[in-house]
């Protein structure tokens, strides 16, 4: 009997969950300027952005829904997920605490790499026991993931005035991109669990997200065993410093240039 491949469907999920690699994490020049001269509402378009080219967590969450079909089941686990990430990027930022974000997204890649291992039945079949509680292991994960929001965030001059506005807004554009991935992500994989092809391709898809959390856990170590400098780590005080240098210069440019129209 000939099995009908759903490609069309297939090339949509590839299209959610591998974004260009060169936006996911990184906050461009274009973005850090935005966030600069923007307010609240531009921190949570940010947010929105920086989670739909989050190709890590896209693929994590992609795991975490995968199997499920009730909506209590999707509700809870991803809410599990949404209060993990929600708490470190909030407190992890507001009191300023950071770290080595290859090392962190290092630790994020891993993270899908479990939930394929999980989604294969790796424990039991590999390990001969049963698997962790899988919402208290999505709400670990979920405060590393969070973690990894707030460093990137730091590297930005949130300034004192506002913050927690700033944070805040941030994270409420984080969710707003995770709802619209996904209702995409679950659109898809409802199409495609009614064909035939869903039980044979599952294990081919849960194994390529290992193969994936592989990929990028060796990328994010890369960069980290390559970096040579304090600076080149992405701490968040030489960002901050060096971000604020950047913007009471370009302040110093506007008042002169303000003046000589004047003048």
């Amino acid at each position: 009997m000939k099995i009908r491949v759903p490609w069309k469907s297939l090339i949509l999920l590839a299209c959610l969950i591998l974004p260009v690699i060169a936006f996911a994490h990184g906050i461009s020049e274009a973005d850090k300027q935005a966030m600069l001269d923007g307010g609240n509402l531009r921190y949570v378009w940010l947010g929105a952005t920086h989670m739909l080219t989050g190709y890590d967590h896209l693929l994590f969450i992609f795991g975490v829904i995968f199997f499920l079909t009730g909506f209590r089941d999707i509700v809870k686990y991803i809410t599990a997920f949404t209060l993990g990430h929600s708490i470190t990027l909030v407190f992890a930022t507001m009191l300023g605490i950071s770290a080595n974000y290859f090392l962190v997204d290092a630790v994020i890649a891993l993270s899908v790499c479990y939930k394929g291992f999980d989604n294969t039945d790796g424990f039991r079949r590999h390990l001969d026991r049963e698997p962790p509680n899988l919402l208290m292991v999505i709400f670990g994960f979920g405060l590393i993931h969070g973690f990894g929001l707030s460093t990137r965030l730091q590297q930005l001059p949130l300034g004192d005035t506002g913050l927690i506005m700033r944070i805040l807004s941030f994270n409420v554009g984080v969710e707003v991109g995770q709802i619209i991935a996904l209702a995409l992500m679950l659109g898809v994989i409802a199409s495609w669990r009614k064909t035939r092809s869903f039980s044979q391709f599952s294990t081919v898809a849960n194994n390529g997200l290992i193969a994936a959390g592989l990929f990028l856990f060796m990328m994010q170590m890369h960069g980290f065993t390559h970096t040579q400098t304090p600076d080149d780590f992405g701490f968040a005080d030489d960002n901050h410093v060096h971000a604020h240098q950047d913007l009471d210069q370009r302040q110093a440019a506007r008042e002169s240039n303000t003046h000589d129209t004047i003048d």
